[in-house]
């Protein structure tokens, strides 16, 4: 059982790391538990002040104003359900932003069944921390670079240039098939759907959003092939679907992938989807300096890798050599 507890009168002094967020946002993150109808009541109604003056709920904090935030009920939850504190692999990291690898089966955030996420623990984690929002977002399954800024700025800057498409992000995918084409580029419109069971999908369709892969081989087998794929555009799924469409399935994709062919693959070791978030490159959102990010391919994905290329060499004696791994 969640409990209630009523908070005093609590004045807020607005730092670099929320300077330019809406109010009602501000209130969100700092107000745990309470619903954001209240919230744009409270608002609404003159009792949130910002320097004694009433604002709107979509007033942008300036630096240095003060919030009066009124005594209001919060949810306080079990210790059960409080977000264990954890450290994930640190790629690079500086006073504007943090670059993780994620690794597979742990969620970015909590919601839709998960309790916590990447960065419910990473807050745990670091209490000292002003700021820690997710810069964009990768699949529970999918392991690799993670983005989170720790100042609003940066946070805004970096949501402008994946909008913009200024980041350069790679993937590598192990897809059933013999993929032939040294480079291609898949321009499918994607369209996201709720299946009959309220679960979220994505198919190819031309009245969707425009989406942009561009898929380079890496390594090929008989059966199988290894690919490179970089996202200029950053759909749901994206890379799942344009692949899964023209034929070739990532190995272990549970939604869109060959369920038979997943099962033989789960016996022969692959326990999730073979999908990784491996390189990104931008320019910093702060001082402008280009940084190039990279994460290897996890132990669990290379081994299998290995297995696969013992068992082709066995049983047809060539393969295409994998040169960048």
């Amino acid at each position: 059982m969640k409990e209630l507890s009523k908070a005093s009168v609590a004045r807020h002094r607005i730092g670099e790391e929320s300077e330019g967020q809406r109010i009602d946002n501000f209130l969100v993150r700092i107000c745990k538990g309470v619903p954001k109808s209240h919230i744009y009541r409270i608002v609404r109604s003159g009792e949130v002040r910002v320097n004694s003056r009433r604002v709107a709920p979509d007033y942008r904090l300036q630096l240095d104003d003060e919030v009066r935030v009124p005594p209001i009920q919060v949810l306080v939850a079990n210790p059960a359900s409080v977000p264990p504190g954890r450290e994930f692999p640190v790629v690079f990291e500086d006073d504007a932003l943090l670059a993780i690898d994620k690794p597979a089966g742990t969620a970015v955030h909590g919601g839709s069944g998960v309790s916590f996420g990447v960065i419910e623990q990473l807050r745990r984690q670091r209490p000292q921390a002003k700021l820690l929002e997710l810069a964009h977002r990768l699949d529970r399954e999918t392991s690799g670079l993670l983005l989170i800024a720790k100042k609003r700025s940066a946070l805004t800057a970096l949501h402008d240039f994946f909008r913009e498409g200024r980041i350069e992000k790679r993937y590598l995918a192990l897809v059933k098939g013999r993929w032939m084409e040294p480079l291609r580029h898949i321009k499918l419109s994607l369209h996201k759907y709720l299946t009959e069971e309220g679960e979220r999908r994505v198919s190819v369709s031309a009245e969707g959003k425009a989406a942009h892969s561009i898929v380079r081989l890496v390594a090929r087998w008989q059966n199988f092939s290894l690919v490179e794929v970089e996202l200029k555009t950053g759909r749901t799924h994206q890379i799942r679907v344009h692949l899964t469409h023209l034929g070739y399935p990532l190995c272990g994709d549970d939604k869109y992938g060959d369920f038979a062919l997943n099962k033989v693959l789960q016996k022969q070791g692959l326990a999730r989807m073979f999908l990784h978030a491996e390189s990104l490159a931008m320019d910093h959102p702060l001082t402008g300096e280009r940084i190039e990010l990279k994460a290897p391919l996890p132990a669990d994905l290379t081994s299998f890798l290995d297995r696969l290329e013992q068992n082709e060499k066995r049983e047809y004696g060539s393969t295409l050599p994998i040169s960048r791994l």
